[in-house]
């Protein structure tokens, strides 16, 4: 097959593959709702307990990346490391970005509970 065949494909293949997963979480989210029904439940009285951690997850998990690449840029025209302190970089701070909000949800369960 043509690599620009594949070029092509990937996103169509892409595009078909969200758009099947989102009607299978749709049904599955309509026949829980139905079995509810069924069993004398209301839907409306269950509470969703939602994680309002990943925004601040991946915000910092984005800063530290960034962080990295400044400093493995540094280290490179620095010391002449070439593509080991961008890579490095990037792991090192964005391990410290997802570090950090641990940290900081964890003293957020403790203030609320």
């Amino acid at each position: 097959m043509d690599v620009a065949m594949v070029g092509v494909f990937i996103p169509i293949v892409g595009i078909i593959a969200i758009s099947v997963l989102v009607i299978y979480l749709r049904k599955f989210e309509n026949e829980e709702r139905m079995s509810m029904i069924d069993k004398g439940m209301n839907p409306a009285d269950m509470k969703i307990i939602r994680n309002t951690s990943w925004p601040l997850r991946f915000a910092l998990l984005l800063i530290g990346g960034g962080t990295g690449l400044v400093v493995g840029y540094l280290l490179d025209t620095n010391t002449h490391m070439d593509d080991v302190a961008y890579f490095s970089m990037i792991f090192v701070f964005g391990g410290i970005g997802l570090g950090l909000s641990y940290i900081i949800e964890e003293k957020k369960n403790k203030n609320e509970g």
